[in-house]
């Protein structure tokens, strides 16, 4: 900046020089008779450089002027042409002699340069005229580059952008942001074998890290992210999480990590628009194609120069979590192909439990990847890490309750004893999710007292793998059955299956606020509940955030089949569903009617209406209702069918949509001979002939000309729901409540 002023003060003196030299020039001109061409032609020349500085000045004065280095560099230029100038101006002055002379009447200018002197000053003024428009020149390229260059590059990020990205996805998203990573005295060793494993160039492309519920496979996965983030080795990193929107599936899954690639790897970008350029519907095809498209080939295009010696670091965890199977083995098989990559050298670290779709899709690519069992690491190294975890957390949570309470209320110094950490540590292996529940368990305020908290914690103690998760999850819930009669007991367990079981099988999840209107419960009676569930499940202060399991090992507690008998907070999955499918349609035939965002057309494509317009005339409720009332439905078909009628009838919206805006012409018949409501009606395809289901269990054939009754088809035992031609029009199928097709 410095440089550009002192550019922009030497132009002004040039300039201010040039004008003086100029006008001494005309002087001259008018007194001197012999060497008129030399004066005019050193005027001439001082007017070119003249006008050439006031061009630098306009140019540094400019918005552009910080960035227009050419023109910083004209420094010396400039001191030269101002050195020049001023040996110039001296020399033409005249001396106080000569001004002396003026005043007399006599001739007092006489022009002090030879024709050789004259010549020697003209190419040394023409020289910085020159040299200064070279570097105008170079800078205006410049600039004209560089606004090419921004209209790339707005068109590049305009493409970029169209990539989809699943939200909270990624370590670093604010839905990921309070989970917890590994405490810096645990998993030491296993994740220095990660680290070996990244560094390792002969090692294989994949590192599969597998236990089962509970282990801390997603708190170790956070923490492998941090520290290759820092490092500037992490590429990307995808968290599934069933019932999390996008996070449940692959729809978004190789566009989110292609995102993240180029946000990492800038030279990544031009390629990944390239194949946007030439498949725009890259986004909806097959996980294959998008891979190879997206990541696999912009990969392979950078020259070798753009990749460090590091490898590159993708983080894939809860593979378990992604809904389809079919999907699984597909991730599981395309990351087993960047072992072909040289440059950059790829490493994919995947976590899940070791599910059959998960061994069958390792299976298929042995020899591809290396595999580590959590919960098979020997016990003491688990036992030690879980002592320090539980030695670090008690002792804040006794630190924080201390500070709160007057001193004689206060916890020991020693708590708690080493004995009863040991009893812990005992009943959480090789569970890190019963250590992480327990202590959120003892650190809440509004469940009492840390110490008999713990007290009642210490009295699930069990050896039994199968019943940990009892020992996990049962103290934190048995607190809301505490001083209630056997009638308020019952209240309380269905409030608990009616709204935590809702939260638990969700497609997506909801606020409390958009959860009490959609299960039509009082919000205080949402909160109530909630309030003593923190331990296990996310529940944010702010109305209008969603409510979050902590961890999904909650939802198999409480789901498990085989403890319908035994743990009374079991919830039953399908019923659920059953109730959030029929909920789902009350809140749509509640909320909907006709132009619901007053758009006055129905053909106005979404795209165009405000995200606001929408949000206020479609509550959080009412679009969950629209996009998963479907999902609820397939879980428990049951619930669906005394809407079938309504469902079977066409979209309004849609039809009206494709009519043109223009006036009805009047009834052309009238067709007559049903007993009840009409169904469903189907032209033939060639016109002739029309068809209607009704609901007196009856399909009637009309001449469509004359409207008269052709045949009238009998046979069905229940309401008949639709009705259809054949493409030759010689057959008729219709379907019925009585689960029979004709």
């Amino acid at each position: 900046m410095a440089e550009g002023l002192g550019v922009a003060a030497s132009a002004i003196a040039v300039i201010e020089l040039s004008a003086k030299v100029a006008s001494l020039c005309l002087q001259y001109s008018k007194n001197v008779k012999h060497a008129k061409e030399d004066i005019t032609r050193i005027h001439d020349e001082v007017i070119r450089l003249k006008n050439t500085s006031k061009e630098v000045q306009n140019l540094v004065n400019s918005p552009r002027g910080t960035k227009l280095k050419a023109s910083q560099k004209l420094g010396d230029t400039l001191k030269d042409s101002q050195s020049r100038l001023e040996r110039l101006d001296h020399e033409l002055t005249p001396s106080k002699g000569r001004q002396v002379m003026k005043q007399f009447g006599l001739r007092a200018l006489k022009w002090p340069f030879e024709s050789k002197d004259v010549e020697k000053i003209i190419q040394d003024i023409a020289r910085c005229t020159q040299t200064i428009s070279l570097n105008l020149q170079v800078d205006q390229a410049a600039t004209l580059l560089a606004v090419d260059q921004n209209l790339l590059d707005m068109d590049q990020k305009i493409r970029l952008n169209e990539l989809k990205v699943a939200e909270g996805a990624a370590f670093d998203s604010h839905a990921e942001e309070h989970n917890p990573t590994c405490h810096p005295d645990t998993r030491v060793d296993l994740l220095r074998e990660i680290s070996k494993w990244v560094q390792n160039p002969q090692a294989e492309a994949i590192f599969w890290l597998n236990g089962m519920a509970g282990t801390g496979k997603s708190t170790i996965s956070r923490t492998v992210a941090h520290s290759f983030s820092k490092d500037g080795q992490l590429g990307a990193s995808f968290f599934f999480k069933r019932g999390e929107g996008d996070r449940g599936g692959t729809s978004k899954f190789f566009t989110t990590i292609a995102a993240q690639l180029v946000k990492r790897v800038p030279a990544l970008a031009p390629h990944v628009k390239n194949a946007i350029d030439a498949d725009p519907a890259i986004f909806g095809k097959a996980m294959r194609e998008q891979f190879e498209k997206l990541i696999l080939e912009p990969l392979s295009k950078p020259p070798q120069a753009v990749w460090k010696a590091d490898a590159l670091v993708i983080i894939v965890d809860a593979l378990d979590e992604c809904e389809r199977d079919e999907d699984i083995n597909t991730i599981i098989h395309l990351f087993s192909r960047t072992k072909t990559l040289q440059f950059p050298r790829l490493r994919i670290f995947v976590t899940s439990r070791p599910e059959l779709p998960i061994r069958l899709g390792f299976i298929a690519v042995k020899g591809t990847y290396q595999d580590l069992v959590l919960h098979k690491i020997p016990e003491p190294v688990i036992e030690h890490d879980l002592s320090a975890y539980f030695k670090h957390e008690l002792t804040k949570i006794r630190n924080d309750y201390n500070c709160s309470i007057p001193k004689d209320r206060q916890l020991s110094p020693n708590w708690p004893e080493q004995s009863d950490i040991q009893i812990l540590v005992e009943m959480a292996i090789p569970l890190f999710i019963f250590a992480a529940t327990v202590c959120r368990f003892l650190a809440d305020r509004k469940s009492g007292n840390p110490d008999k908290k713990l007290r009642k914690v210490l009295k699930h103690r069990t050896k039994s793998q199968e019943s940990k998760l009892d020992a996990t999850y049962l103290p934190v819930l048995d607190q809301m059955l505490v001083g209630l009669s056997s009638r308020e007991k019952s209240e309380a367990l269905q409030e608990f299956r009616d709204i935590v079981g809702s939260i638990v099988v969700l497609a997506s999840p909801l606020s409390t606020s958009a959860l009490a209107r959609m299960l039509n419960i009082a919000q205080d009676t949402v909160d109530d509940r909630l309030d003593l569930l923190y331990s296990v499940l996310d529940v944010p202060s702010s109305l209008s955030s969603p409510v979050r399991l902590l961890h999904l090992s909650f939802r198999d507690f409480l789901l498990d089949p085989e403890k319908s008998d035994k743990n009374p907070f079991w919830v039953n999955e399908k019923e659920t569903h059953r109730q959030l499918a029929a909920q789902c349609l009350r809140v749509m035939d509640e909320a909907f009617r006709t132009d619901i965002c007053g758009v006055q057309w129905p053909g106005t494509s979404q795209s165009s209406i405000d995200p606001q317009t929408i949000s206020e005339n479609l509550r959080p409720e009412v679009q969950y209702a629209c996009q998963y009332w479907v999902y609820h439905t397939q879980q428990a078909e049951d619930c669906v069918k005394p809407y079938r009628k309504g469902l079977g009838k066409p979209s309004q919206h849609q039809n009206i949509a494709i009519i043109p805006k223009m006036h009805w012409g009047k009834c052309l018949q009238t067709l007559e001979g049903h007993s009840s409501s009409v169904n469903s009606v189907a032209f033939s395809h060639d016109s002739k002939l029309v068809a209607s289901a009704s609901d007196d269990r009856t399909v009637r054939i009309w001449s469509a000309d004359t409207g008269e009754l052709q045949q009238t088809l009998k046979g069905h035992s229940s309401l008949v729901l639709s009705v259809a031609f054949s493409h030759d029009s010689k057959l008729v199928a219709s379907a019925s409540d009585d689960q029979l097709i004709f």
